[in-house]
């Protein structure tokens, strides 16, 4: 082992139980671990940050400015207060129909901007119903990141396997799309067992909640007409992507500034609305993850344990989706998507290459369920609820993410081996 990789596994692994322990701020951890990186001299600065997924984290900027001008109109709690009255305020069938909501909209969106958008309304219901947080905001993450695993926008991990593949939404929906809704059809019983005892509320809340009207929530009629004029013209430059060739981020800085423009908020009102410490986080662990890359070691690992299938087609295929589950539950999903490209492009010269992409875009995005970092969308969540008084420990995602991954992975292990295989 070569002293510059064993240096980085140790400030990579000095950084995760720092993130893990929770002792210091998740933020500041990742950029300790960034700069580290920087001062050893494992990665040069000019590499590290021209490596920063920018198209990740300025797309979250341009969303959470885009929600924070609809969210002005009150338009959040109308909607949140419609769905719980539609579920008659019964828990359960909140969590449901939220799960649901969310797996939807990120297949349609992707699971970054749904939970930018869902989240403010799961807020308004847990205080509304007087419910725990916890069951609601790791179910929507959960399903977010299930729903988005169906569609070629649904998941930043999907758009780089695309590319590389020159795969289209199409190909997409038709190979994940039904073992997505198989994952998420299973998912549901299973989240409503793990929080079965959480899942109550009393009944003076719940007529309390039922006779709530929701005439005079709309705050701001004109700015509503507006946000949701620009949210309208973001999703579909989210669909037209592939036509005018424009990155996510562009769209979403896009209608920031329309919303800017035409909603005529002022602009440091809007800037202080965004979640700083959740862009430095990902900032700082972009770079720990690429200096790891850098050194080697995730394509070592990578390159050995598929060199023990010995070219096998079925089974290099099921170690890939393991590995990439459990890899992306470690490190964020889409650095590691990255660097697995070149190498599943290799291992196609000689097998099967559409059951190799399809097992690395499922064991990327439903490895990202099993930690707090180990997707785009838990970090988002994570960061919203803290600021608003519900912290999420890594702790307590690990123990709900690690059941639903491990279900998630059987059930696409079986699809792959029946349908591929």
């Amino acid at each position: 082992m070569s002293v510059s990789l064993a240096l980085g596994l140790l400030v990579f692994g000095a950084t995760y139980v720092a993130i893990t322990l929770e002792k210091v701020h998740k933020t500041i951890v990742a950029l300790a671990g960034a700069v580290l990186m920087l001062l050893l001299g494992l990665i040069p600065q000019k590499e590290a940050f021209a490596r920063v997924d920018w198209n990740v984290i300025f797309l979250l900027a341009g969303m959470m400015i885009v929600a924070n001008g609809i969210q002005r109109t009150g338009v959040f709690q109308w909607v949140a207060i419609k769905l719980v009255k539609a579920a008659r305020a019964e828990p359960r069938r909140v969590l449901v129909y939220l799960s649901g909501f969310a797996a939807l909209a990120s297949a349609i969106l992707d699971n970054v901007t749904t939970v930018v958008l869902v989240t403010p309304l799961i807020l308004f219901i847990i205080r509304a119903l007087h419910v725990s947080a916890m069951p609601y905001l790791l179910a929507v993450i959960l399903a977010s990141n299930i729903g988005g695993t169906a569609t070629l926008i649904g998941d930043p991990p999907n758009i780089i396997v695309g590319s590389a593949a020159g795969l289209d939404f199409d190909a997409f929906l038709f190979n994940l799309a039904p073992v997505a809704l198989i994952i998420f059809a299973v998912f549901v019983p299973t989240i409503l067992f793990l929080f079965r005892r959480e899942l109550r509320v009393d009944d003076t809340t719940r007529t309390a909640v039922m006779e709530v009207d929701t005439a005079g929530m709309i705050k701001d009629r004109r700015m509503l007409a507006i946000s949701l004029g620009v949210l309208s013209l973001v999703i579909v430059g989210f669909f037209l992507q592939g036509v005018f060739h424009y990155e996510a981020a562009t769209i979403a800085l896009g209608g920031a500034v329309l919303m800017a423009l035409f909603g005529k908020i002022d602009i440091h009102e809007l800037l202080s609305e965004i979640e700083w410490t959740t862009l430095f986080f990902f900032f700082g662990l972009f770079i720990v993850v690429e200096a790891l890359i850098e050194v080697g070691f995730v394509q070592i690992g990578a390159r050995g344990l598929l060199g023990l299938t010995g070219g096998d087609p079925r089974l290099t295929t099921m170690v890939l989706l393991w590995l990439s589950g459990v890899a992306s539950a470690i490190v964020d999903n889409i650095p590691y998507t990255a660097t697995m490209v070149p190498i599943v492009q290799q291992l196609g010269a000689s097998m099967p290459a559409g059951p190799l992409w399809w097992a690395l875009a499922l064991g990327a995005c439903l490895g990202g369920n099993a930690t707090i970092v180990g997707a785009s969308a838990n970090v988002i969540v994570a960061g919203l609820a803290e600021r608003a008084g519900y912290p999420i420990s890594f702790g307590t995602f690990l123990r709900y993410g690690l059941i639903i991954t491990t279900e998630s992975l059987l059930i696409a292990s079986v699809y792959i081996w029946l349908r591929y295989l």
